[in-house]
């Protein structure tokens, strides 16, 4: 437990949390939004500071980030607790914790021994994942300022819904921001994950590019009937255009039933093909599908001379083409983040 970083002190021992963008009003001995945030008389506490419920290894491929230090392993923690309540998440088991304090039986790791782990498993950087990174700000704040005095990179895999003072407080120390934008209308986002103010993510992910210079790739699940009219991907597509650049990754990824959602059909290829078409259309350069191995979308392949760059078969990797950040047969720049890349502070 420790106290939160970012939050006001209101009248009657009442608090209003900073940390993502529901800013919640929390009385004393209430808990926000999130169940993670307590007010404990008139001071608001991060409850589940370093208790750690997931841990790999991973390829960075799987987060996924498809342009970021391809190749490399990542090692990868996930905490509790979520500022959404999709219907259809896959790890609602973290994410939607029941009791007071259910992590109890968790692993406690505090950031130093993070970093080390990292570290030890030759891993080339760390990221929070698996559940909302936002929920135990305080802890991934901590250890990712210890990951870059290491040299280590840093990842945020997130729905996105941060707050902007929290990009903030944090932005100087990650590297990678790896966004859902899960549709692009306020009935979709309100059914599946409760949020009418949905448009701060994009805010925020633009935030985190132009201002903090990360590395963003973003990531759309596809619902068949829910997400998938050319309406919302058309919209996601001129955004990401628009707002993060041509060069932006995005990843088309197959739903698969579970939770509350299983009398959904899983995604059909042809839907995720038709999304690819409406990205290219839009001008995107790198759109790729995800969940279906073996798909050629997996590679990257550079717009300007159409040879292959990078192959992928799942979470298997062959650098083929790549010279720094660019296209070695062409010299085509190709958005790359690579350990020669160095990142800007703003």
């Amino acid at each position: 437990m420790r106290e939160a970083l970012l939050y006001e002190k209101l009248p009657g021992s009442r608090v209003r949390c900073h940390v993502c963008q529901w800013y919640c009003h929390i009385a004393p001995g209430k808990a926000g939004v999130c169940k993670m945030y307590h007010n404990r008389e008139g001071v608001l506490f991060s409850m589940n500071y370093a208790q750690v419920s997931s841990m790999a290894i991973d390829p960075i491929e799987k987060k996924p980030l498809f342009h970021f230090y391809p190749g490399t392993q990542v090692f990868s923690l996930g905490g509790w607790g979520c500022n959404f309540h999709c219907q259809g998440c896959q790890n609602w088991e973290i994410a939607c914790p029941v009791g007071d304090e259910p992590w109890r039986g968790s692993q406690e790791i505090l950031p130093e021994k993070a970093i080390a782990l990292t570290k030890q498993e030759h891993c080339a950087g760390i990221a929070w994942t698996y559940n909302e990174p936002t929920m135990w700000f305080e802890y991934t704040l901590d250890s990712a300022k210890l990951a870059k005095q290491q040299g280590l990179y840093t990842v945020y895999v997130t729905n996105g819904y941060l707050s902007p003072e929290a990009m903030d407080t944090i932005g100087p120390y990650l590297d990678a921001w790896r966004v859902d934008v899960k549709g692009f209308s306020d009935a979709f986002y309100q059914k599946i994950a409760r949020i009418a103010r949905w448009r701060g993510i994009l805010d925020v992910a633009k935030r985190a590019r132009d201002k903090w210079h990360m590395h963003v790739e973003v990531v759309t699940n596809i619902i068949p009937t829910l997400n998938d009219d050319d309406a919302q991907l058309e919209g996601i597509a001129r955004w990401i255009h628009d707002d993060l650049g041509e060069l932006t990754p995005w990843h088309v990824t197959r739903f698969h039933p579970d939770r509350l959602m299983m009398e959904y059909p899983a995604t059909p290829i042809a839907t995720l093909e038709h999304a690819l078409d409406i990205a290219h259309r839009a001008g995107l350069k790198f759109v790729y599908t995800g969940n279906v191995p073996g798909h050629k979308s997996e590679n990257t392949t550079c717009y300007a001379c159409g040879r292959t760059i990078v192959e992928r078969f799942g979470y298997s990797t062959r650098l083929v083409g790549l010279k720094g950040t660019q296209c070695k047969f062409c010299g085509a720049e190709l958005n790359f983040r690579v350990a020669s890349t160095e990142r800007r502070a703003a």
